[in-house]
């Protein structure tokens, strides 16, 4: 490179730089797209949708949602990867998110280096929902009923790496169970299969299983938090009969690797305002954890979770083909 042009490029670097603040001070100014890469309808859809309301009204543009599914949800999170860091793209996403590159040989992208972590939005326990015509009405006849027929039982799992996949294949180790596990597209087609007798048992986020549930459609055997649901009271957690199981989905928001600090940190207040209002107290009635906190919070959670996660996928063998 001659003097020139390195003086040029110098200049033009500088001038990005005290731009950043300005950009950051005028955020947004116009619509955000939050990509959600997963097909509308299931508990993920439904809270991402809730915060674009919220976030629309605090931030004072329009925040739309577009699902994009495909790929076990990669296709929506590279689009994100791919896009430019200004703001105005984001992910809203579940912890597949993070776990589903974990059983692949090459993914599209990489948690860590492609992305910026905004906010953890939700911690959501899950449910064991059971076929309502078999004779299982918690988790020691379910472990009963699995140990005398090897073999036989068959749960779902939404999609490939997912908590529930993850929760489904802790609770086949803790229970010395041997059922088969078949994945699905998404949560609605395995809770329609699951309703309709075709598979046996489905573990998911509460708030897709709660309306089944209550109408006698399935039964909620059991949830996977530390300690019981206060919109299920009479539903025992797992760790009742199997000590120390413990195990949640999580929700959060990303924007593409390279977002200005100051524009995360005005996503991640927006998103902590929101957690504070009416849509807290509907969520919280559905059974899910609002988890309000800073950025370097959701960073050290999701350090976490990872290790996690990939400690049961590699004991598992968990891997797409």
């Amino acid at each position: 490179m001659n003097k020139r042009r390195f003086l040029s490029a110098a200049v033009a670097a500088c001038a990005l730089v005290a731009a950043a603040p300005t950009l950051a001070a005028t955020y947004p100014d116009r619509p955000i797209r939050m990509i959600i890469p997963f097909p509308p309808g299931g508990t993920l859809d439904v809270v991402g949708r809730m915060l674009a309301q919220k976030l629309s009204e605090d931030l004072g543009q329009n925040v739309m949602v577009e699902n994009r599914p495909g790929a076990n949800g990669m296709i929506g999170a590279d689009a994100v990867a791919k896009s430019a860091a200004d703001g105005y793209t984001l992910l809203f996403s579940a912890s597949t998110f993070t776990s589903a590159p974990m059983t692949m040989k090459t993914a599209p992208y990489s948690v860590e280096n492609d992305f910026a972590p905004v906010a953890l939005v939700a911690k959501a326990p899950l449910s064991v929902s059971i076929n309502k015509d078999l004779p299982i009405k918690d988790v020691a006849s379910l472990i009963k009923y699995g140990q005398a027929n090897p073999g036989k039982l068959t749960f779902a799992v939404g999609s490939i790496g997912s908590a529930g996949h993850l929760s489904t294949e802790l609770l086949k180790r803790a229970g010395k169970l041997d059922y088969l596990i078949i994945p699905y597209k998404g949560t609605a087609p395995a809770f329609q299969d699951l309703v309709g007798g075709r598979i046996d048992g489905f573990i998911d986020p509460i708030l897709g299983a709660m309306s089944y549930h209550q109408s006698g459609m399935l039964r909620i055997v059991a949830v996977t938090s530390k300690d019981r649901v206060p919109t299920l009271p009479d539903v025992p957690t797992v760790a009742e009969t199997v000590p120390g199981y413990e195990f949640y989905s999580w929700y959060g928001l990303w924007g593409p690797k390279g977002l200005a600090p100051e524009i995360v940190e005005k996503l991640n207040g927006a998103v902590n305002t929101a957690l504070k209002g009416d849509m807290a107290t509907t969520l919280q009635a559905q059974g899910l954890l609002m988890t309000p906190g800073s950025v370097d919070d959701f960073k050290a959670f999701q350090k976490q979770d990872m290790g996690i996660s990939q400690k049961i996928i590699t004991e598992g063998n968990i891997r797409v083909d």
